[in-house]
C-alpha cells in the first residue's frame, strides 16, 4: 500500500518540476509563446490544458484494453477533441470575452504535444488512478510555468497584473515605462530560455548533493 501511495504522489508531484512538460520535457511551446501576454488569458489556457489532459487521460486509461491497435491513434484524438470540444463551449458560455482571444488556441489543444503523448505513453499502460493524477500533475506542471511567463510579461510589459495596475505608468502620471518587446512572443522564448536554465541548474545542484 505505502509503495502504491508513493506511485500515485509522484504520478502528481514529478511533473510539477523534476519531468514538468515546459521546461524539462520541451513540449508545449507554441501555446507557452503565444498567449502568455498576459495573466488573464494564460488561466484561463491554463486551467483548459488541465481539465483536457486530466481526463483524456482518465478516458484512455478506462478504455485502453479496448482499444484496437490499428486506430488506436485516431481513437485518442478523438477522446481529445471531443474534451476541447466540452471544454472550448463552457469557456464561450462563462467567459465569452477569453473565448474569442484563444479560440483558435483552445481548438489547437487537440495537437498539444503534452496530450498526446501523455495519453500515449502513461495512459495507455497505467491505472486509470494513475492516469488521472499523471494528467493532473503534467497540466499544473504545464500551467505553473505558462501563468509565471505571463506575469512577467505583463508586468514588466504594462505594469500590471490582471489588468490591475501595480507600476504607475507615465501615461498615469508615474514614471514607469512600458516595456513594448514584452508584447512580442519573442520575450516568451527569452523568459522561457532562463526559467529552463535556473530550474535545471537546481536540480542538477540538488543531485550533486545528494
Amino acid at each position: 500500500m505505502r509503495v502504491l501511495n508513493n506511485q500515485y504522489i509522484v504520478s502528481l508531484t514529478r511533473p510539477l518540476i523534476e519531468n514538468n512538460p515546459i521546461s524539462i520535457q520541451i513540449l508545449g511551446l507554441c501555446s507557452a509563446l503565444a498567449i502568455t501576454q498576459a495573466v488573464r488569458p494564460a488561466l484561463i489556457m491554463a486551467t483548459a490544458v488541465i481539465v483536457i489532459l486530466a481526463f483524456s487521460n482518465l478516458i484512455i486509461s478506462l478504455i485502453r484494453h479496448f482499444l484496437p491497435s490499428s486506430i488506436r491513434l485516431i481513437l485518442k484524438m478523438t477522446v481529445i477533441a471531443s474534451a476541447v470540444i466540452v471544454v472550448d463551449e463552457i469557456i464561450k458560455t462563462f467567459a465569452p470575452d477569453m473565448s474569442q482571444l484563444l479560440s483558435v488556441f483552445i481548438a489547437l489543444i487537440v495537437t498539444n504535444c503534452i496530450i498526446l503523448g501523455r495519453v500515449e505513453s502513461f495512459a495507455s499502460s497505467h491505472s486509470p488512478g494513475l492516469s488521472f493524477l499523471d494528467g493532473l500533475g503534467n497540466g499544473i506542471g504545464y500551467a505553473l510555468l505558462i501563468i509565471l511567463v505571463a506575469f512577467i510579461r505583463e508586468l514588466v510589459g504594462k505594469g500590471t497584473v490582471l489588468d490591475f495596475p501595480v507600476f504607475e505608468s507615465i501615461e498615469q502620471g508615474g514614471d514607469y515605462i512600458q516595456n513594448e518587446f514584452m508584447a512580442l512572443p519573442a520575450s516568451a522564448f527569452f523568459i522561457l530560455a532562463l526559467l529552463t536554465w535556473g530550474i535545471k541548474a537546481a536540480l542538477q545542484a540538488r543531485t550533486s548533493e545528494d
